[in-house]
């Protein structure tokens, strides 16, 4: 990292997050960190969970919010507050600027999801749908932060936003005696450094690790440069994170403190959801499930038994999409399986070729006849059959039997 860069002056510091702290403490739920015993076998480490997917609003965005909400001026409050954001900022404003009886207006993106429109809506604000992406939305949030003097308050540019952010840490120190490293996502930096401050100047010999989805590792980048930087668009599953450049405030806070940044792609992040969801009977959406992620594909540089902190920092995630990550993880796990098997077109082809299936104990959910495509012969038939198995060896073993019986298949899924 450049000299110029860690010696850069940063705009938070341990009192700021102390004093927030004070300031949202009985508005903010104090969330569990709870010893996690099968991701400690799963990773090597000794892994507790602080599960701030939890809060009210579904993660931990409102720490923040509530900050920079509480420190306004009644002048201030009187013209109300607007942001820009597509998910769970949108809601933490939303929510407790509500409860305060100050008028908040979020302005969201056109393809924003409606379940998110109405989510936010149903906390009180007024909603805005404007623009084709975040930047054009966060500009019409500019306009109307001047046209009507309002407060805008960013999701994670601001030292105030940062400070409410921090507290986390503080709540993991004190939760976790002997802690030794804490992992967290990093989209903005807001969170990190929140974090990392808190930690670092409490705890410096805690080792603060972040995590970013290899699509937009704006932190990383801006690292490596030197500055921050801004990267081209990419979609991902981790859309909490999904931040094309780090903030101005946020990169010298971040270099100053975090030892370490690490990226996960889609399916690492995809299968730490499914993980999470079947093993810890909780529910994060993408962003909040890349820390655990890093650990469970062993990217950091951790030595095995560290008692380690890993923030699971939000639970917004879609119902349909989450269908199609728990099907994802069950093909990485080898526990669903599609195969394309050519038949001759007789009776009795089918039956032969489910006895096969049922002596290995894997389970037909759906099935799809083809006579036309997939190169079939005159007189043959292909066969699309999904089948539930207990794991990749059952998987194997079906497909050896496959083969020994003559069967020509193909792996589709």
């Amino acid at each position: 990292m450049p000299a110029t860069v860690s010696e850069a002056r940063v705009d938070v510091s341990l009192e700021m997050i102390r004093a927030a702290r004070e300031r949202i403490s009985g508005e903010i739920f104090l969330s569990p960190c709870t010893h996690s015993q099968a991701m400690s076998e799963r990773t090597g480490l000794d892994i507790y969970l602080k599960l701030d997917n939890l809060q009210m609003t579904g993660s931990f965005k409102e720490r923040g919010a509530l900050s920079r909400i509480s420190t306004l001026t009644s002048e201030e409050a009187a013209r109300g507050v607007v942001a820009a954001s597509a998910g769970n900022h949108a809601q933490g404003v939303a929510y407790h600027a509500t409860r305060r009886g100050i008028r908040a207006v979020i302005v969201m993106p056109l393809t924003t999801p409606l379940v998110k429109v109405q989510a936010t809506r149903n906390f009180g604000a007024e909603v805005v749908l404007h623009g084709a992406n975040y930047d054009e939305a966060c500009a019409e949030a500019m306009r109307l932060c001047e046209a009507e003097g309002m407060t805008f308050i960013h999701p994670f540019d601001d030292p105030l936003v940062m400070a409410g952010q921090g507290t986390i840490g503080l709540e993991m120190l004190e939760q976790i005696p002997g802690l030794e490293a804490i992992v967290a996502p990093i989209g903005g930096g807001g969170l990190i450094g929140g974090i990392a401050c808190a930690v670092k100047e409490v705890a410096p010999h805690v080792r603060v690790i972040g995590v970013q989805t290899s699509r937009l590792p704006s932190m990383a980048a801006a690292m490596e440069a030197g500055h921050p930087v801004t990267l081209e668009p990419s979609t991902t599953i981790a859309d909490g994170i999904a931040v094309r450049r780090s903030g101005d405030v946020t990169f010298p806070v971040t270099a100053k403190y975090v030892d370490e940044i690490v990226r996960v792609d889609e399916d690492e992040i995809a299968s730490a959801i499914l993980t999470l969801l079947e093993r810890e009977k909780t529910l994060a959406e993408g962003a909040g499930a890349t820390a655990l992620a890093a650990l469970m594909q062993k990217r950091t540089s951790l030595p095995q038994g560290t008692k380690t902190a890993v923030l699971v920092s939000g639970g917004n995630i879609d119902v349909t999409l989450l269908s199609r990550i728990i099907e994802r993880g069950l093909v990485q796990d080898g526990r669903l399986i599609r195969l394309r098997i050519h038949l001759l077109d007789k009776p009795g082809a089918l039956t032969e070729l489910t006895t096969i299936i049922a002596a290995h104990r894997a389970n037909i959910v759906d099935t799809l006849y083809n006579r036309a495509y997939y190169g079939v012969n005159l007189g043959d038939t292909a066969i699309d059959i999904t089948m539930e198995t207990r794991g990749r060896q059952q998987v194997e073993e079906l497909l050896l039997a496959l083969t020994a019986a003559g069967y020509n298949y193909t792996r589709v899924l």
